[in-house]
């Protein structure tokens, strides 16, 4: 029986390191004599379970899963980086890596490229999405985890990988000279229309304000007149380029963020230093549920300063700032250090950490929230995120595209169509015509892909409520006729909702041929966010009322 369980090895603070240095404060000190007893009794531990437990025990890995642990008690964002994933670690700062630039994943089983980087080894060698890998090197990959093969892909740049794919019934070997990857933070940008620009920003790695600004200028070339930034679901990043973002809009010299802690070297006011690139273009900022940390500090800023109309979902609520701290033997740990506030004075954090509840959170509630206004006094709110000046209403797709889409049929269908197809038009130009929805359809046939439409739920719910409170026996009848009724027909679906399984099928088919920014220039004709944007662009009054409202609706 294996009886260590993970909150009890959380008893410890960290690895043992530093106990003598500990030891030689006297018991005086409350607080640091704790911290080395606890040290001691955990170094105790872990060296007796490793003499006595019945069997051989991982003591490091024991030690590992302590310290996540301790630190899970505290926030998501606090975590430990041990030597093996700081690749991983410089990766999601910076953005670069030695590799062969390609995004790979699982699908129905089995490990494939899903989307490979334009311009970088992967896609420069003819490897394809849906390409699944059979060896890395001499080692055969087939059973291995995802992760795994992203370590064998991934080494120093100018040195070799041997990569064996399967696409189809072909099999493909290709020598791959691994290079240093560079992510962009924008995969796209471009004109919506003659007057509007777009600027998808995805991150906030090393580069993104400098990439943001490249995108700006280009597009004030080509004659824009109006902007549209969109960081949904961008998950945010480091700090300083969020402030140089938001300074390509505002002048010099104006505060975009603070940060708060509990030492006075992490308390800092973070300034607009150069001259803006544009401080009057009209500018709208897409925002949603997956907007995060320096996400909202650019779209909260910009709303603070009533420079641009936020569209789209409140956002996260990230208003923690981590800081990496160095530990030994080149490990590390990423630690919450302090809580940002942007220029109206609100701290947008949603949930309270240090509250301990049984709750899956702690978030604050209406109530308690507090009241700021923005440069023109409009009234905004602390402690739930940033929320949007105009809502966009949440899009829902029908059960049986979700069912299609999840059981990869749209997925592998692509496969089939790019080997049977050369090429397709321009993104915004291709579109699914009658034929290829015909050939999908039958290709469906004998698949798997069955589905519960709501009705049907909401029946089956009714059915149980009817049981449990004794009404079943009179309502029998009338539900059984109702299941009859409302039994859903799988090929009646594939023609009522014809039209949003083509739009899946689209997406799926332009990324074979244009990869990620075809994917994000096909999807921007049908997106709603866009779409009101445009129409607000297109209302000069309501754009200028928006922005000197007096009060906002909460």
């Amino acid at each position: 029986m294996k009886f260590i369980s993970r909150k009890s090895i959380a008893i410890a603070f960290t690895i043992l390191l530093g106990v003598g240095v500990l030891f030689s404060f006297t018991a005086k000190n409350d607080k640091l004599f704790a911290i080395a007893k606890n040290l001691d009794i955990f170094a105790s531990l872990v060296r007796e379970l490793d003499s006595y437990y019945v069997d051989e025990i991982d003591a490091e890995e024991l030690v590992t899963i302590g310290i996540n642990a301790m630190l899970e008690e505290l926030d998501p964002y606090t975590e430990f980086i041990p030597e093996e994933n700081s690749d991983d670690f410089r990766l999601l700062t910076t953005g670069e890596y030695g590799g062969v630039g390609a995004l790979i994943g699982n699908r129905t089983g089995k490990n494939m490229i899903l989307m490979p980087y334009k311009g970088f080894p992967a896609q420069a060698a003819g490897l394809r999405i849906g390409d699944e890998f059979l060896k890395v090197d001499t080692v055969d990959v087939r059973e291995k985890e995802t992760a795994d093969i992203s370590k064998l892909l991934k080494g120093p740049a100018n040195t070799s990988v041997f990569v064996q794919v399967k696409r189809g019934d072909d099999t493909i070997a290709v020598n791959l000279d691994r290079k240093k990857i560079v992510i962009s933070n924008v995969p796209y940008y471009g004109k919506v229309d003659d007057q509007t620009g777009y600027i998808k920003l995805t991150d906030f790695t090393t580069n993104a304000a400098s990439d943001v600004r490249k995108a700006l200028i280009d597009l004030k070339s080509q004659g824009i007149t109006r902007l549209i930034l969109d960081v949904r679901d961008n998950p945010g990043g480091i700090l300083k380029e969020a402030v140089e973002i938001v300074n390509l809009f505002i002048p010099k010299g104006k505060e975009v963020v603070r940060t708060i802690g509990k030492l006075e070297s992490v308390n800092s006011v973070y300034k607009t230093t150069k001259s803006p690139v544009d401080k009057d273009i009209p500018l709208v900022v897409l925002i949603n549920e997956r907007s995060a940390s320096a996400s909202e500090i650019v779209a909260g800023a910009l709303q603070d300063y009533d420079r641009a109309i936020l569209i789209g979902k409140k956002t996260f609520g990230k208003g923690l700032v981590q800081t990496s701290i160095p530990l030994s033997y080149n490990s590390q740990v990423k630690v919450t250090t302090a809580k940002y506030y942007i220029p109206s004075g609100r701290c947008i954090q949603a949930i309270d950490y240090s509250k301990k509840s049984d709750s899956p959170s702690a978030s604050l509630p209406d109530s308690l929230r507090t009241k700021f206004t923005t440069k023109n006094g409009r009234i905004v709110y602390d402690g739930a995120g940033i929320e949007p000046d105009e809502l966009t209403e949440e899009r829902t797709y029908a059960p049986i595209t979700y069912s299609l889409v999840a059981r990869n049929h749209v997925f592998e269908y692509g496969n089939k169509f790019f080997l049977e197809n050369q090429e397709v038009p321009s993104p915004r130009e291709f579109s699914i015509s009658d034929q290829t929805y015909e050939d999908f359809v039958a290709w469906l046939e004998g698949k798997e892909y069955d589905y519960t439409t709501y009705v049907e739920k909401s029946l089956e719910d009714l059915e149980k409520y009817a049981q449990r409170e004794k009404y079943y026996d009179d309502i029998k009848e009338q539900l059984e006729s109702l299941k009859k009724q409302v039994t859903h027909s799988k090929e009646q679906d594939l023609i009522t909702f014809k039209s949003e399984i083509k739009e899946a099928l689209k997406d799926e088919l332009i990324s074979r041929y244009y990869y990620q920014e075809g994917v994000i220039e096909a999807s921007l004709q049908n997106d709603t966010a866009i779409n009101q944007s445009i129409a607000i662009f297109n209302e000069p009054k309501k754009l200028a009322g928006i922005l000197t409202a007096s009060s906002k609706k909460r």
